[in-house]
C-alpha cells in the first residue's frame, strides 16, 4: 500500500465523485485471480468486496458488490467503472 497515507472508507455512491490515478505499483495481474472470485461472490452470493483504489485525493475503500471484470476495468452496480491500474488492495 502506498506509504504515509491514509485510506478513505467511502460509499461507493460516491466514487465517481474522484478522479482515478495509477496505483503506485501496477498490482493487475496480481489481482486477477482475487477479482475473478470476488466477481463469483458477488454474482453468485451478493457477498461484498474491499477494493482499495488509488484517487487524486489519495486512496479510498468501497464495499461492493463485483458485477463484472473486462480487461482494464471493474465493474461495479450502475456501470461504475474503476480501473484495475488504480487497484492497490483487494480482500473479501
Amino acid at each position: 500500500m502506498e506509504k504515509d497515507m491514509t485510506t478513505t472508507l467511502i460509499e461507493k455512491e460516491e466514487i465517481q465523485k474522484y478522479k482515478f490515478v495509477p496505483a503506485e505499483v501496477d498490482g493487475t495481474e496480481a489481482f486477477l485471480s482475487k477479482l475473478s472470485s470476488a466477481q463469483r461472490l458477488g454474482n453468485e452470493f451478493k457477498a461484498k468486496t474491499a477494493l482499495t483504489f488509488m484517487t487524486e485525493d489519495g486512496p479510498k475503500r468501497v464495499e461492493t458488490t463485483v458485477w463484472s471484470l473486462t480487461e482494464k476495468y471493474l465493474v461495479l452496480k450502475a456501470g461504475v467503472l474503476i480501473p484495475l491500474r488504480s487497484l492497490i488492495d483487494v480482500s473479501y
